[in-house]
């Protein structure tokens, strides 16, 4: 797990639920799944792969709990960008259906790194 850029836990328990800081695609090493630059310094950034390495460092958070991602029962997204949100809406159906968390999903002017595209929060109900 990413170490927070801030003096905040990535998740806090209390009165049987679990509230998850925002979470992105950040690695360990602070490199930035879904970023990629070139030999030339040419920036791509993929919102599917960050997605899914947001939604899998949340798993990670939760189980280490011992939540899980059906245990969510709400989360907010932060898009820089709405022009993703299809790509973003494709890989979170890909873990979530009708049943799944209420969700709100929100544009933001930039997130804490100028290569990241999406943050989430979450909150999960303890099983």
């Amino acid at each position: 797990m990413a170490r927070p850029r801030g003096r905040f836990p990535h998740v806090k328990v209390a009165g049987g639920f679990a509230f998850v800081s925002g979470t992105s695609s950040r690695r360990p090493d602070n490199s930035i799944a879904g970023a990629a630059v070139d030999e030339l310094g040419t920036t791509t950034l993929d919102i599917r792969a960050q997605t899914r390495a947001v939604i899998e460092n949340l798993r990670g958070i939760l189980r280490s709990i011992g939540a899980d991602l059906p245990d969510l029962t709400q989360v907010t997204a932060y898009l820089v960008n709405m022009n993703d949100f299809g790509g973003y809406n494709e890989v979170y159906a890909g873990y979530f259906d009708e049943t799944g968390p209420a969700r709100t999903t929100v544009a933001v002017h930039q997130l804490p790194h100028p290569h990241l595209l999406i943050e989430i929060q979450a909150i999960a109900l303890l099983p």
